[in-house]
């Protein structure tokens, strides 16, 4: 019951379309047929040059996967596995939402705010990665995309020591590469369509 608790929680969190009804109430635009279609920050202060829109709604985005975590860590102190799998099942929502034909955003906000919480050593990695894409390279998706692989590669080649960054310590190595390895991979899949775009384009 733990773990279905677990899930529906992060579920109905990430599944807040923030993107969504916020230009569609505020500005008359379906989000999801303008721009890239990503319903996420980006995409929002492409769609409206707005800032400020743009910052609400990674703001909100983020907290998408802060609070489920937070009201988890708070409910099962002891345990990873429920506060992780809440998170992942918050991404996986925001990123396939139910309320709007399964489209959504990639995931990258909401994934940060349960991180930085549950496990920031993985936050910061990534971070770390995507900073240094960037400066090469000059492109937020190509930064995206390749932080979020390397970021699965170091996963497995520290998953020794990643243990002692989690809070609370996951039960095992395993369950932390699984969980943390699931929550990549559903980004991974958000970006695939731009991964096209970015090879088709060399």
């Amino acid at each position: 019951m733990d773990y279905l608790i677990s899930a529906v929680l992060g579920f109905l969190f990430g599944s807040i379309p923030t993107a969504y009804l916020l230009l569609k109430t505020k500005k008359g635009i379906d989000i999801t047929k303008t721009g890239s279609g990503n319903v996420g920050a980006m995409n929002s202060y492409e769609i409206t040059n707005s800032k400020k829109i743009g910052i609400f709604v990674l703001v909100i985005d983020f907290l998408k996967g802060l609070l489920p975590v937070l009201i988890l860590k708070i409910a099962f102190s002891d345990f990873f596995i429920y506060p992780a799998l809440a998170l992942i099942f918050a991404i996986f929502s925001h990123c396939f939402n139910p309320w709007i034909s399964f489209k959504g955003g990639r995931g990258l906000a909401t994934a940060a705010g349960g991180t930085i919480i549950l496990f920031p050593y993985m936050l910061l990695v990534w971070i770390i990665l995507w900073l240094l894409v960037y400066l090469f390279k000059k492109d937020i998706l190509l930064a995206n995309i390749l932080a979020t692989i390397l970021s699965l590669v170091i996963i497995y080649i520290t998953k020794n020591l990643e243990i002692d960054w989690a809070f609370p310590k996951s039960a095992n190595v395993n369950e932390l590469v699984m969980l943390t390895t699931s929550g990549l991979l559903i980004i991974f899949i958000k970006h695939i369509e731009p991964l096209k775009e970015i090879i088709l384009k060399k």
